[in-house]
């Protein structure tokens, strides 16, 4: 069951990706869940959730960590008991995370590259921003990308209040560039964060720290 992926942000973050290619059996042998983690992966109907759920607790072993160093808030926002900080993200067969010892937060998003973005994408950034690519694919790409970013963003915030298109904000880039800057503003405070992404097999993975 090989990493797929492992990045060194800096000297205290770490990006883990995991492809899923096991069965369901093979990611559950040498996991040990807790009741409250076992309960949430018997109510879950889809076998592909099953797999990422169980995935990432494969990403925690590799960092160090069991199922049972993991908590989550009141707002579904993980924890880590120890304090350090982490952010965790599953995207059909492929799940990641970040994780650092840093005291700000982290956030981390994986999303397939699909064309559903196009459909629904003046929900969450301007779209006029981006009229002058003509290149179908690139045109998903910066999308995939734009809206990875603010998923991550709104993961390091927490607290489900705020609004893709009037809160976060991202500072337009290069794909050459592989990284970017965005902002969180809200409640008359701002908060900018570092941006960075990659793109795999057709999946496109975006961090922010």
């Amino acid at each position: 069951m090989p990493l797929y992926k492992s990045l060194t942000v800096n000297k205290n973050t770490k990006v883990l990706i995991w492809k899923i290619e096991e069965s369901f059996n093979q990611l559950k042998t040498n996991i040990l869940l807790t009741d409250k983690s076992q309960n949430r992966l018997n109510g879950m109907k889809s076998d592909l959730h099953q797999k990422g759920f169980l995935s990432v607790r494969h990403l925690l072993k590799e960092v160090g960590y069991s199922d049972k160093d993991l908590i989550y808030d009141e707002f579904g926002k993980p924890h880590l008991k120890d304090g350090k900080q982490i952010s965790i993200t599953h995207s059909f067969t492929f799940s990641g995370l970040i994780i650092s010892d840093d005291e700000q937060p982290v956030g981390i998003d994986i999303e397939m590259q699909r064309d559903k973005i196009l459909k629904i994408a003046h929900k969450f950034t301007p779209v006029e921003e981006y009229k002058t690519i003509a290149n179908h694919d690139a045109l998903i790409s910066k999308l995939t990308i734009v809206w990875g970013a603010k998923e991550s963003l709104y993961k390091i915030y927490g607290k489900k209040k705020l609004r893709f298109l009037e809160n976060i904000y991202i500072e337009d880039f290069k794909f050459s560039d592989k990284k970017t800057s965005g902002e969180i503003r809200y409640n008359h405070t701002t908060s900018t964060y570092k941006i960075e992404f990659l793109e795999f097999e057709g999946f496109t993975c975006v961090f922010a720290y």
